[in-house]
């Protein structure tokens, strides 16, 4: 589907996800398009993720809500879209859980309003980014691409109904779509309210690293350039009108892998482990926390041949030095 010289609407690239994206983009030498990053630069966002590149010719920060239909239009004007990776959304369940209007708002409306954009632009093509949370939890299996939706929390539930749209809007407009959902991400440029950051950050600091309840929930974890890899096979290859799930077939409970994390910082900074596994807290559960999250990834390894490059402990290390990097040089800016 995308050429080599497409012009490609990001929405939300200052977050975490969408700049790896736009860094993994202009990176490839087969890309001699433009990447326009739209992002309204709220608290999760950082155009810091993207100063390596800002000054690359191909690349275009405008900024702006999703929201703003004469916004959007008006950027068609400016730019002449080939296409749409639609990333803006707001994905902190804890923060759902505390003020959900923020994410109807952003992730339902926000996806509303660029469908709509579509629809009178039927020759752009629209890949929409969902999560696995829309399936809910699962104690035993894994979820497919035809699993029905049971979201537990705000966040999942604003996700699910986005992704609702984005079918309803192919089946009845006619307009070019793909999805994906994609396991947990982890690695550069992630919000520091995030499991792995805030855990890192933790480590860093020799604050309390807080863990819900026994930690015995189960996510799947999948490098961020892994995933940001998969969305360019889709955006290549992918068949109109498909879901893909992206996984990282990488299963660990929240507690193992704090264990696994600690001992990785320690190893990194050469201090003994226990100094860092003394850290660690339990706190009161999170409200409808789910149990398990995980995505059977058969299809996309069918269909486009994508398999995880990432081993996770290299990952992780990776993941760790990058953040131990970014507080060295925090503190250095502001001392």
């Amino acid at each position: 589907m995308v050429c080599s010289n497409a012009c490609i609407l990001v929405t939300g690239g200052a977050g975490f996800i969408g700049a790896n994206f736009i860094h993994y983009v202009l990176g490839l030498e087969e890309f001699q398009g433009r990447v326009v990053n739209l992002d309204a630069l709220t608290y999760a966002a950082n155009l810091g993720n993207l100063q390596e590149i800002a000054e690359d010719p191909r690349y275009h920060f405008e900024k702006g809500d999703i929201r703003d239909a004469a916004k959007i239009n008006d950027l068609n004007e400016k730019y002449n879209f080939d296409l749409i990776v639609h990333f803006a959304a707001e994905s902190h369940v804890d923060r759902s859980i505390e003020a959900p209007k923020v994410f109807l708002d952003t992730n339902v409306i926000g996806t509303y309003q660029l469908l709509e954009f579509v629809r009178m632009n039927p020759e752009i093509h629209f890949h929409h980014v969902s999560t696995d949370e829309v399936y809910g939890s699962i104690a035993e299996g894994k979820f497919n691409e035809s699993s029905p939706y049971l979201p537990n929390s705000p966040y999942a539930a604003s996700k699910a109904a986005s992704d609702h749209l984005v079918r309803a809007y192919h089946k009845t407009y006619g307009i070019k779509m793909t999805m994906s959902h994609s396991s947990n991400n982890y690695g550069p440029f992630q919000s520091e309210e995030k499991f792995i950051p805030r855990m890192i950050r933790g480590c860093i600091r020799k604050e309390p690293l807080p863990i819900y309840g026994t930690g015995d929930n189960i996510r799947d974890w999948i490098y961020v350039e892994d995933h940001v890899r998969a969305l360019w096979m889709i955006l290549k290859n992918g068949a109109i009108g498909e879901t893909y799930g992206i996984g990282g077939n990488n299963e660990w409970k929240n507690m193992d892998l704090l264990n696994h994390l600690t001992l990785e910082f320690a190893a990194i900074v050469h201090q003994d482990v226990e100094e860092y596994r003394a850290l660690i807290t339990s706190v009161s559960d999170r409200l409808g926390h789910d149990y398990r999250y995980a995505l059977d990834t058969s299809k996309i390894e069918r269909d486009l041949e994508f398999f995880p490059e990432y081993d996770f402990t290299e990952g992780l290390q990776k993941t760790i030095i990058w953040y131990k990097e970014n507080e060295e040089n925090r503190l250095c800016h502001t001392s």
